[in-house]
């Protein structure tokens, strides 16, 4: 198994145009944004890119687009997360084929299978691809996560080589402690990633990548956080994680619509999100607008592409 350290990964929205289709014009000025503004690699169909609303041939499309434009640049890790086993594992070996770095799945969701089925589902994923393959831990988001613990992860390092690691969403210190301490005891280049911008208390637990989706609205800011955490020079990051959690309470507190039009609001209109996910109204933007304005260190952010 080749080895990698995704480093800072920005996650992309999936722009759309008015009706609703993946508009790749602004695509492409997107995916250029993202890698002036520091992303060492790029994390496509994530959460935050509507994986759930894209159909099998538009995630095959974003991500071999995402490929073309990136032209080796940096790594992109696809996520290919699906409620059924076969669809996910189709999904990595294509994510392979068409020249991914690595794989990310959650385990599953809508299903809610026993323990020993969340294992075989991951499992599955994983051995469907030589390239490595990252679990993300989304409780919050993925019902069926509630299963996972650190038995279940090194039962996971014994049935796939190329497992390389945990990205964790939930802030959970007891899970991600217990991981790092087990795993790297059987393989000292395991790899715990935070799954999202609080990387002061991830960092501190060992986690050495961290995949953000608000680096598409503030990336010097994210950046810098990240450059300190990697020095491990955590309380110096503190006042730099303050200001990114403010930043992303406004965005949770908008709705689904959140991250688009906090996009929007620095002058990078990715459009709305699909259906059933919620449109932000004018009045929702208007007072996202206010708060967002509100964070006077976004004035040394980019505006526009």
């Amino acid at each position: 198994m080749s080895t990698l350290t995704p480093g800072l990964v920005h996650t992309t929205v999936t722009p759309f145009s008015a009706d609703l289709k993946i508009d790749f014009a602004t695509f492409e000025k997107l995916i250029a944004f993202h890698l002036r503004n520091g992303a060492e690699a790029l994390a496509v169909q994530m959460h935050a890119g509507e994986s759930v609303s894209l159909s099998d041939t538009e995630q095959k499309q974003v991500l071999d687009f995402v490929l073309k434009q990136v032209a080796g640049k940096v790594p992109v890790l696809a996520h290919v997360s699906d409620s059924g086993t076969a669809i996910a594992a189709a999904r990595a070996r294509y994510a392979e084929k068409a020249g991914a770095a690595a794989v990310i799945a959650t385990a599953t969701y809508y299903w809610t299978p026993p323990a020993a089925m969340v294992f075989e589902h991951i499992a599955q994923i994983g051995s469907a691809v030589k390239i490595p393959f990252y679990l993300l831990h989304a409780p919050d988001e993925m019902g069926g996560s509630h299963h996972m613990n650190t038995d279940m992860v090194m039962k996971l390092m014994d049935r796939l080589p190329n497992f390389a690691g945990v990205i964790d969403t939930s802030l959970d210190w007891q899970f991600m402690i217990n991981i790092v301490s087990n795993a790297w005891r059987r393989n000292p280049k395991f790899q715990l990633a935070a799954g999202n911008e609080y990387m002061v208390s991830a960092g501190a637990v060992g986690a050495t990548s961290m995949i953000t989706s608000l680096s598409g609205v503030a990336p010097r800011h994210i950046h810098k956080l990240y450059d300190i955490c990697r020095t491990e020079k955590y309380f110096d990051a503190r006042s730099t994680q303050e200001d990114i959690v403010l930043l992303r309470r406004a965005v949770v507190q908008a709705g689904h619509g959140g991250l688009k039009g906090a996009l929007r609001a620095m002058g990078r209109d990715c459009g709305q999100p699909r259906p059933p996910l919620d449109s932000l109204s004018p009045e929702g933007y208007a007072t996202l607008k206010a708060a967002l304005d509100k964070l006077t260190w976004l004035t040394n952010e980019p505006r526009g592409w």
